[in-house]
């Protein structure tokens, strides 16, 4: 079992910045891979970040490349999203997934509003 707690989101004025932090805890080894995603009212979930935690492979949704950075930090279990010139469109609720062997694990999520 894998628990994921999120935190770091709040109120941001357009072009500023914030920091989303990831924390995982429980039986965390052997998880293969974990994501930001984020989920706006009506609209449909979207992979925002993800990154493989064997190597540290990073991949970006086309809207966010150049403004957020996926980052890890092994020795404190911690998951970050880095997340610079921020825009109005970036306002959702920003969730933790972690993929372990055959499980799919998801944190509570944590909301991002961006004021124009």
């Amino acid at each position: 079992q894998v628990q994921l707690v999120e935190s770091g989101g709040g109120l941001v004025q357009a072009g500023g910045s914030l920091r989303l932090s990831c924390t995982a805890s429980g039986s965390i080894f052997s998880i293969n891979r974990m994501r930001w995603y984020r989920q706006a009212p009506g609209k449909q979930r979207e992979l925002v970040a993800a990154v493989i935690t064997d190597g540290g492979s990073t991949t970006y949704a086309d809207s966010v490349k150049g403004r957020f950075t996926i980052s890890r930090d092994n020795a404190k279990s911690t998951l970050y999203l880095q997340m610079n010139s921020l825009k109005p469109e970036d306002t959702a609720v920003y969730l933790c997934n972690a993929l372990q062997r055959y499980k799919d694990y998801w944190g509570q999520g944590t909301q991002v509003t961006v004021s124009s």
